[in-house]
């Protein structure tokens, strides 16, 4: 018993991974809760697109030394603004001119991370560096978690009708083009307080793994969420323990487990 419990316990003794096991349980209760409505209102593609889209602005804001919450907010409004311009054509299929302004912006905020001059580890924004973070990061991301969660439950409701109803949620109270909005704020709340720890390439993992894992096994909106903020944290903590043990990347051991988590999810379904 004192090895299995030394195996436990061993990776939690330094305030590295004690840090890493706190930004998990806050990434585990923000990316589950918005990714189960991202998943319910199929938005998964722009899950995946947003962060791309934003990379610019977050390089940026690294750069200049500012909160990347500025530099994130300011690259979805070049973003949009981008997006805007590029679907106004009648030539340009909305779905192409999205791929392709998201496309060079995520090129663009490459190039900017991965120039010669630009000081070494800004590249841990595409990857992230969970073992990386200070208090400061903690507790902005610890605001960030309330902040979100005190929005969804202010906003319950109105999303549960645009979500199953939207041809009668007007009627209901609930604009559809306002919750859609208000999708869209809280998915860049949740990638700001994931960027950091699993970067912009393996932030989508948190946001959709552990939602449609959840899917699989409820089918009822709060259970679902708490289905997928448990499974989220779940993997979260398996990715450190493998990130200690086998000595691989943390943010990378992280995504892997919760897609592991789906994949077996689904063969298990599909078995029974």
């Amino acid at each position: 018993m004192s090895a299995l419990w030394h195996v436990l316990a061993d990776p939690w003794s330094g305030d590295i991974m004690r840090r890493a096991l706190a930004e998990v349980v806050l990434l585990g209760v923000t990316g589950g809760a918005v990714g189960c409505w991202l998943v319910l209102n199929e938005l998964s593609y722009g899950a995946e697109s947003l962060p791309h889209a934003m990379f610019p602005g977050l390089v940026m804001a690294t750069l200049g030394g500012v909160s990347l919450l500025v530099g994130g907010a300011g690259g979805l409004l070049v973003a949009a603004l981008a997006i805007a311009l590029a679907t106004r054509s009648s030539r340009i299929e909305s779905d192409t001119a999205i791929a392709v302004v998201v496309t060079a912006l995520f090129g663009l905020g490459v190039l900017l991370a991965l120039a010669p001059a630009t000081p070494a580890g800004i590249g841990t924004l595409l990857f992230g560096d969970i073992l990386g973070l200070t208090g400061s990061d903690l507790a902005l991301a610890g605001v960030l978690t309330v902040v979100t969660l005190g929005a969804l439950r202010l906003l319950h409701t109105r999303l549960l009708i645009a979500s199953f109803d939207r041809t009668t949620a007007n009627s209901l109270g609930a604009d559809p083009a306002l919750v859609d909005v208000a999708l869209l704020v809280l998915l860049v709340a949740a990638v700001l307080i994931g960027v950091q720890a699993l970067g912009n390439l393996l932030v989508v993992a948190l946001l959709i793994a552990p939602a449609a894992t959840a899917r699989l096994v409820s089918r009822r909106m709060l259970p679902m969420m708490g289905a997928a903020t448990a499974l989220a944290i779940a993997a979260g903590v398996g990715g450190l323990y493998a990130s200690y043990y086998l000595r691989t990347a943390a943010g990378a051991s992280i995504a892997l487990v919760m897609v592991l988590l789906y994949m077996s999810a689904t063969a298990v379904r599909r078995i029974a």
